[in-house]
């Protein structure tokens, strides 16, 4: 992409979002202090009412799938590229490239402005180039340095550009560089944060089967008994 830096307006999101300088952990931020029905498990996690809605949302697998895994996740979080390069795999082989779940990626920014940054720049590629999402997904969470803290910069309107610019399926450069600088797809990131509230997310990742919640997101047999079962009640 040609021309100069792109120039990053905070002020619009800050004033769409309530936030001063910086999106908002909202149980350690805001006092939000209504849940939805949610029960306790001792053996999987803790199950709601429903499960998260995969509408706007990105997607991976079958649409009509009888089970869906849902990530709450952050680009800026280590556990998340973690989480991404070691559960997600299997997976994918096991059970959403048979058709047996649905994946859906819910943007959970608890990291600041880049973190805002680079869920804006996903709802964009989700909404103009569905066919790149996948592969510009991957490779955000490729470029996180080696060794960092949540707090060390890297995520710029630059670098999301960057990452764009070669990616596997074409990404107009251009207009990510506008929908990231005109927040464009803001309201999208509210929602997810909507469900972030809803469905008491306080870590990244956080990973749901249909409507549990599961404990820990890196038990890959947990995960797996719940969509086996899940898959037989379906």
């Amino acid at each position: 992409m040609k021309g100069g830096p792109i120039q990053h307006d905070t002020t619009i999101f800050h004033e769409k979002t309530g936030t001063s300088n910086h999106w908002y952990h909202p149980y350690r931020d805001s006092g939000h202090s209504f849940y939805p029905s949610s029960t306790p498990s001792a053996e999987m996690g803790t199950s709601y009412n429903a499960a998260p809605s995969a509408a706007n949302q990105p997607t991976k697998g079958e649409a009509d799938a009888p089970v869906t895994i849902t990530e709450f996740g952050d680009y800026k979080c280590p556990s998340c590229k973690a989480w991404d390069e070691e559960i997600f795999p299997q997976l994918e082989q096991e059970f959403i490239e048979e058709g047996d779940a649905q994946f859906v990626f819910i943007n959970t920014p608890f990291h600041g402005e880049e973190s805002e940054l680079a869920a804006l720049a996903s709802e964009s590629v989700w909404e103009h180039e569905p066919d790149a999402f996948w592969s510009f997904h991957e490779e955000l969470f490729q470029q996180q340095p080696e060794v960092q803290s949540h707090d060390d910069p890297w995520v710029t309107p630059e670098k999301l550009v960057e990452v764009a610019e070669t990616n596997d399926v074409p990404i107009d450069e251009e207009r990510l560089a506008n929908d990231i600088n005109q927040q464009t797809y803001v309201n999208r990131v509210q929602e997810d944060i909507a469900m972030v509230e809803d469905y008491e997310v306080e870590v990244t990742p956080t990973i749901m089967v249909g409507n549990v919640k599961v404990d820990d997101p890196f038990d890959y047999e947990a995960i797996k008994e719940l969509v086996e079962q899940q898959r037989e009640e379906a």
